[in-house]
């Protein structure tokens, strides 16, 4: 027993003899390179997380912003027990647990399960206390007004990368580049330490478009796509002198906070990407030249009393609605007769119709600051068949965009000039310098004479006798054009009696125009007629719009009252 008893003491002895030398250097000798090696396992560099810039309309509201989310990771190496996991966050998020299980099966660290989860959601799963599992802070791009004016905003992919509109249009400026710091996490994962994180944010924008205006555009767009059964629309709102959309809208329409959720054709934003036979709102094209040749005044008579015309053997007709006898070129607009047009441009020659068709941006690209404008489709003379001088000129063998026919009639609203138009007025760096601050952009096509004598030819539009009577806004003159167009059937390829794009364009104050707009309605049902489809859409929105704006009546100014609009 004694002899057990020395053998045990002296193994006692030396474990401790053993195990007080490894102290000694641990924390003695070799402290400096097991500190250096605890300090690199538990150091982690990561990317400090980048804010994107905010998107504002022109007043400062709030159009784009981000919020705190968080996102959840799996690191496969911690996990004890797969199927725990996988069953807990099944439960948890809502997803497949073979999903979560696959995702395991890998040699990574790092895996995500789930990402931009609302903070209530991930708090039960910091509950489980699970080895394995972590949570990452991240924000996320969130539109607080919803669909509004998601065509011109449009949204970001999960990586916050832009994929439509602005976001697409001004990624570069909106995004900031992170930069990396260490980070002190414990054997689990867990932070130990941020230490100093600083804010990283991309620069602002601040767009032409006013909320308002914007709501209001969209509410008048969404009750007439109801009342007309139609299959789509769009209405565009500007300043005929600056080129500043304040307002662009398309039914169908989409919420970019749940891009997925809607078809790809209704994230298109259909007022630059999608061309159309024009109609009636283009035979200002044909009128404007003449005048500004001086091959007609605005009582020059034209013989439209056959109520039909022959180019190169084909017959154009007035519409039937349309008794014509003689009619003075101020009339031929007003009525909207093809007749009168057509002998219009035949005066004109096709040379001087095709340079004037140039001269207003048609089969050029506006410049919008947007993604997918297209140029529209203009034929060049060579390519012209005999009747295409006629065609054209009331608006068929052409493709515009609803943006290019806005801007061609904001020339005549300005006195002359080809703006370009753009939607992004400032963009702000993230301490508020200013970066950028857009200009308008304007080149004369026309003499003032000629647009100030088309205003007025393009007022009696909407006055006793014209087409438009139903545009008229209460209190101020509008000048406009209505188009009626028919649609090519796919299956017939010639156009259609059965559907038809209804339009009106056009500015008001006359004399002083606050804005210029297009309404396009695409197949509405029961009824065809520009002046009857969209003509009442644009007086809603610009009677709302006006008052909105605060801009007077035009009947109270000339009594001498100061008074704004109901």
């Amino acid at each position: 027993m004694k002899k057990r008893a020395a053998i045990l003491s002296i193994v006692i002895a030396f474990g401790f003899f053993a195990v007080a030398f490894r102290l000694v250097d641990i924390m003695l000798l070799s402290h400096e390179r097991f500190s250096a090696k605890a300090k690199n396992q538990q150091t982690v560099e990561e990317t400090i997380p980048a804010k994107r810039g905010i998107i504002f309309d022109r007043k400062g509201r709030e159009l784009a912003i981000n919020v705190k989310t968080e996102s959840v990771f799996i690191d496969p190496r911690m996990v004890t027990s797969s199927e725990r996991v996988a069953f807990a966050l099944s439960d948890a998020l809502g997803i497949k647990s073979d999903r979560i299980l696959s995702s395991m099966d890998t040699n990574r660290r790092f895996v995500w399960v789930e990402r931009k989860l609302p903070l209530e959601q991930t708090r039960s799963i910091r509950e489980l206390n699970i080895s394995g599992i972590g949570i990452v802070s991240e924000s996320k791009r969130f539109y607080p007004k919803g669909p509004l004016a998601s065509h011109i905003i449009g949204f970001v992919n999960i990586d916050k990368k832009g994929l439509e509109g602005i976001e697409r249009r001004y990624d570069k400026y909106l995004t900031a580049m992170g930069e990396n710091a260490n980070v002190f996490r414990d054997a689990r994962g867990n932070i130990l330490s941020e230490g100093f994180m600083r804010e990283i944010r991309g620069n602002n924008l601040f767009l032409t478009i006013d909320e308002g205006l914007q709501y209001i555009l969209e509410k008048n767009l969404d009750e007439a796509i109801v009342h007309w059964q139609a299959a789509s629309a769009t209405a565009i709102m500007m300043n005929p002198h600056t080129g500043e959309i304040l307002a662009m809208a398309n039914r169908p329409t989409f919420n970019p906070n749940d891009p997925q959720a809607s078809k790809a054709s209704d994230r298109r934003n259909r007022a630059i990407t999608d061309g159309y036979e024009p109609g009636s709102t283009f035979k200002i094209i044909a009128g404007v030249a003449a005048l500004e040749e001086g091959i007609v005044k605005p009582d020059t008579k034209f013989d439209c009393t056959a109520g039909f015309i022959e180019v190169s053997g084909k017959k154009i007709r007035d519409a039937r609605r349309h008794t014509h006898k003689v009619l003075t070129f101020t009339e031929a607009i007003q009525k909207s007769s093809n007749v009168g047009i057509v002998k219009i441009a035949q005066s004109l020659g096709i040379d001087k119709m095709y340079e004037y068709i140039n001269r207003f941006g048609f089969g050029q690209r506006t410049g919008i600051d947007l993604v997918g404008e297209i140029a529209g489709m203009v034929r060049p003379p060579e390519r012209w068949s005999g009747v295409s001088i006629g065609f054209i000129s009331i608006g068929y063998e052409i493709l515009v965009t609803p943006l290019q026919i806005l801007r061609a009639y904001s020339a005549i609203a300005n006195g002359g000039f080809l703006v370009r138009p753009h939607v992004v007025s400032e963009i702000h760096s993230p301490n508020g310098e200013i970066l950028y601050r857009a200009a308008p952009e304007a080149q004369r096509i026309i003499s003032e004479n000629t647009a100030r004598v088309f205003r007025e030819v393009l007022k009696t539009v909407t006055e006793e006798e014209g087409t438009a009577l139903k545009a008229a806004v209460d209190g101020n003159q509008v000048a406009g054009k209505t188009g009626t167009a028919q649609l090519v059937d796919p299956e017939t390829n010639r156009h259609s009696n059965e559907r038809h794009v209804s339009s009106f364009v056009g500015f008001v104050p006359v004399e002083e125009p606050k804005i210029a707009m297009i309404v396009v309605i695409h197949e509405p049902k029961g009824e065809s007629y520009g002046g009857r489809v969209a003509g009442p859409v644009f007086r809603k929105i610009a009677s709302e719009s006006l008052s909105y704006m605060n801009v007077p009546r035009e009947d109270y100014r000339e009594r001498g009252l100061l008074l704004v609009r109901d």
